[in-house]
């Protein structure tokens, strides 16, 4: 009794936790907006599914209202290729049409009335090709995934990927359960909780949002990785970065590109600032510095300074940031004898 008071619970809790994060996605400012919503949809579609998932396992529900929760998953794979074309494809080339899509979730809804739900053949099999539906059009995501990825941003392709994984988790363990080779049919409903939990993680903690700013730019994979070598080549080669007073700015203009573009080829490719981007090579530079014979006998505030940075306490703090120990602790343990 412990156990499955736990166990129900435990479900509730992760069916509670996406419905927030559904709300969350739903009223969200920032961002892709049209992408949140796909997303939202695609949880709002499986959470429906799971809830009954965990009712059902304890109370007996209504044939009718069984259809209905099922009918949701014929939403969740149109749904969630929506999200991936509304999160990578720069241009607006979604159109209204694409709806059509929902066509079978509709039709299920309409005829969810008169669907067998008995435990028959008849209702096995039309259970069974919801998910073969769910199942098709996960497919076309990963394809579509791995057709793109030269074009997809590192960052943004990862969080689909990770979304495509979870939903293909569930998609596995149901169809297990449908199959009768997994016997506990609540499995499904835990498994969900511990992903949502998951999810909320990653998308609260450093979701796509400072990616989807640039969503209208023009740079596409090819042109960005281009920009960042020829950022690469300035800064080795000219040892700008040395300039304790460096922008954004400035080094946009010496590489006839705008501010918003390289701010954006250093995110989507280093996932760093632009501040982050420079102390890497400061700090690189002060490495060499610190175990230089010739700066033997020289301050760290000296090299601090000769490395590019302004003050000795932001260079202290970059350097440990980076290292995990302090540049004294640093130059004791590498430096040449």
């Amino acid at each position: 009794m412990l156990q499955q008071g736990f166990i129900l619970v435990l479900s509730c809790l992760g069916v509670i936790q996406a419905l927030f994060l559904c709300f969350y996605l739903f009223t969200v400012k920032k961002g892709n907006k049209r992408a949140n919503r796909f997303l939202a949809f695609v949880l709002l579609a499986l959470t429906i599914r799971i809830g009954k998932s965990v009712f059902h396992n304890y109370i007996e529900v209504d044939p009718r209202i069984r259809n209905l929760a099922i009918s949701t998953i014929l939403a969740v794979g149109p749904f969630l290729w929506f999200y991936g074309k509304a999160l990578f494809e720069k241009r607006n080339t979604f159109s209204n049409t694409q709806y059509a899509h929902l066509l079978p979730f509709g039709l299920f809804v309409l005829f969810s009335p008169i669907i067998p739900n008995r435990g028959d053949v008849a209702s096995y099999i039309a259970y069974g090709l919801v998910f073969v539906h769910l199942g098709i059009y996960l497919g076309i995501c990963w394809n579509y995934i791995l057709k793109s990825r030269d074009q997809i941003t590192p960052q943004l392709l990862k969080w689909y990927r990770n979304i495509l994984s979870g939903v293909s988790l569930i998609w596995v363990l149901y169809v297990g359960i449908l199959a009768r080779w997994i016997p506990f049919y609540i499995l499904g409903a835990i498994s969900f909780s511990f992903l949502m939990y998951l999810f909320t993680y990653l998308l609260l903690k450093r979701h796509v949002f400072a990616l989807e700013k640039y969503s209208n730019s023009t740079i596409d994979r090819g042109t960005s990785k281009k920009v960042l070598q020829k950022i690469k080549n300035l800064l080795e080669e000219s040892e700008v970065y040395l300039d304790n007073d460096i922008s954004l700015h400035s080094v946009a203009k010496q590489l006839d590109v705008t501010p918003r573009e390289l701010s954006q080829v250093i995110n989507e490719n280093e996932q760093k600032n632009f501040s982050e981007f420079i102390n890497h090579y400061r700090i690189e530079k002060a490495k060499t510095l610190l175990v230089d014979p010739k700066y033997a006998n020289e301050k760290i505030a000296t090299i601090a300074y000769d490395s590019g940075f302004g003050n000795v306490t932001s260079f202290n703090l970059a350097f440990k940031a980076e290292t995990e120990i302090t540049p004294s602790q640093y130059r004791n343990r590498f430096r040449v004898a």
